[in-house]
């Protein structure tokens, strides 16, 4: 019985402390946003690698998701209420993308390409001693390092949701309005009439959030790599993994307790 219960309680005891590792590193990197100096360099750096250059992801993912999204509400309206209520279909559309598929996609998709960016190269500098050096020339990493990834993030996730929503509205129109026929002024009208800000609003709320995970996560793993270039790889593979459940974790939860 006290073998069985050994392992159990090593993983509770191992994923608390982490949990409390992750959140000493998210209040020291809060502490620290705005404290001079201030890294305007790093800073505009990660804005194009998060923003800019995360672009042509998110937009091939939008889009097929806008399309796919569009495919099953015209499967659905057509197959259980009946031919030509598909029209009808532009706000549940434009609802499920903006609140839900959308910020996911753009989360996990940056977490994939950025969050397990971030863990390879501050997980580089700590393997080949530069945090060491920059202890040792008075500079403190967490400001230096953190910061401008979690502001940039938290700056930029919201701004590619923006983007990615208009994409996926754009070709949930053009699945319906296009290729199936649908009529192209009920469609928009019924979009334009029912959908709501706070359904724009709540999705880069939840972006922002995600923007926070994926930074605390990938400079977390990168803070405590070792290993090697063996652990630099386990960094990497472990801040996607920890980063896109966490995301979908967060979603839920927030879907539950943001306003409707």
């Amino acid at each position: 019985m006290t073998m069985a219960r050994l392992p159990l309680a090593a993983l509770v005891r191992s994923f608390f402390v982490q949990l409390g590792e992750i959140a000493d590193l998210g209040f020291r990197t809060f502490g620290n946003v705005f404290r001079k100096p201030w890294e305007g360099r790093n800073f505009v750096q990660q804005l194009d690698e998060i923003g800019a250059r995360t672009l042509p992801v998110v937009s091939l993912t939008a889009a097929f998701g806008g399309l796919v999204f569009g495919l099953q509400m015209y499967v659905g309206f057509h197959r259980y209420i009946g031919a030509g209520s598909e029209a009808y279909g532009g706000p549940v559309i434009s609802l499920g993308l903006c609140k839900e598929l959308i910020p996911i996609l753009v989360g996990v998709m940056v977490a994939g390409r950025v969050g397990s960016a971030m863990a390879a190269e501050i997980g580089t500098m700590r393997i080949t001693e530069q945090i060491d050096a920059l202890f040792s020339l008075g500079a403190d990493p967490i400001r230096y390092l953190v910061v401008p990834r979690l502001v940039a993030a938290v700056l930029m996730l919201p701004c590619l949701t923006l983007f990615g929503d208009l994409i996926g509205i754009i070709f949930g129109a053009i699945y319906n309005v296009g290729l199936m026929g649908v009529n192209g002024t009920i469609y928009v009208r019924n979009t334009l009439q029912y959908f709501q800000f706070w359904d724009v609003a709540s999705g880069l709320v939840k972006a922002a959030v995600f923007g926070v995970i994926i930074a605390v996560t990938g400079c977390w793993q990168g803070l405590k790599t070792e290993g090697g270039a063996e652990g630099v790889g386990r960094a990497t593979t472990r801040t996607v993994v920890i980063a896109s459940i966490s995301i979908l974790i967060a979603n839920f939860f927030m879907s539950k307790f943001l306003p409707g």
